[in-house]
């Protein structure tokens, strides 16, 4: 296609404005606990991460599609695969850390056998932008860019009989999050929505946020949804359904959310204008601790199942791994 001049006068300055956004972390100020292992150029672009049940393995994908495993406490590379088409939107390790499922933007979910080096795969039929994964019920949720939420069987990859798609949202589903004991599947999506799909019928809508939520976390005790968007976290008190807004130290959008050392703090990571890497207070949105940011947007963060590691990914291409067992207990406090 042929760029006019006209066109080339509007492109340059909406590329320049989306480049400095996601440069602004290499000029703002890299204060904050230092990562204990940095893999630069793994990903053109980090965009997944999971850990295994007992702490022994993460695993990574990108926007090229490539899947890695890293080995911790020592964070060496296990394991490499060219896994999907496009950029791998899901990870998730099942119950027993032997299996392992990614979902990709180009409409595959695959189930790895981590000790066989090989996997099973099924295809949706659009884009997949969202993954969770309730292993106790062995079942799994996957959003779609039509705004579509599928639920499958992860033993056979076969969607629920009956009412096992609908069609949440308007445009792009962007998080997915299980309730801890109830069987019911919290859905955001680009349209502004977030939505309780209480299986296996009905469709709760929750007061909308005022941007749409990036990602969404339940409290380990279930009664309250949290979800992140623009400087915000979300937090949804689910029995009354209310909505309070809890301002952060972040200068972007919130990209990715998780829960650690037993919900006593929000790992999160923001992009736009912002590459931070905070623990949060869930009560208040206030920092408690400050890790060292990205130099370019930040992708998505978590930490492992008994709070022992914490990673993050970016648009940078590096892996970060923090063993908090060994990090400086510094950095606490105030946001910068």
């Amino acid at each position: 296609m042929r760029i006019t001049s006209n066109w080339r006068a509007l492109l340059i300055p909406v590329l320049s404005l989306a480049l400095a956004g996601c440069m602004a972390g290499v000029f703002s100020s890299n204060a904050g606990i230092p990562a204990t292992v940095i893999h630069a150029g793994v990903h053109s672009g980090g965009s997944a991460l999971a850990f295994n049940p007992d702490e022994t393995l993460l695993a990574s994908g990108g926007w090229a599609g490539r899947l890695h495993l890293w080995s911790l406490p020592r964070g060496t590379r296990r394991a490499s695969w060219q896994a999907h088409a496009g950029s791998i939107n899901g990870l998730a390790f099942l119950r027993d850390g032997a299996m392992l499922v990614s979902a990709g933007y180009d409409g595959r979910i695959l189930v790895w056998d981590l000790q066989a080096g090989s996997h099973r795969a099924w295809h949706t039929e659009s884009p997949v932008t969202s993954l969770a994964v309730d292993a106790a019920r062995g079942l799994l949720a996957s959003g779609h860019d039509d705004g579509r939420v599928t639920l499958w069987r992860i033993r056979d990859g076969r969607s629920l009989e009956r009412e096992g798609q609908r069609r949440l949202h308007s445009r792009r589903v962007r998080g997915l999050a299980w309730h801890p004991v109830r069987l019911e599947l919290a859905t955001s999506g680009s349209d502004g929505r977030v939505m309780l799909w209480r299986l296996p019928g009905d469709v709760v809508e929750l007061p909308p946020p005022s941007t749409y939520s990036r990602s969404l976390a339940y409290s380990r005790d279930g009664r309250a949804l949290f979800g992140s968007g623009w400087f915000r976290l979300f937090r949804w008190q689910l029995e009354g359904r209310t909505l309070r807004e809890l301002p952060t130290a972040h200068r972007g959008i919130i990209n990715s959310i998780g829960f650690g050392g037993e919900d006593r703090y929000l790992a999160s990571i923001s992009r736009q204008t912002d590459s931070a890497v905070y623990f949060l207070d869930p009560e208040t949105g206030a920092v408690i601790k400050r890790f060292q940011r990205h130099e370019l947007c930040g992708g998505f963060v978590a930490v492992s199942p008994y709070g022992r590691y914490l990673a993050t990914t970016s648009d940078d291409a590096s892996v970060r791994i923090w063993d908090l067992r060994q990090a400086p207990q510094s950095a606490g406090g105030r946001g910068d």
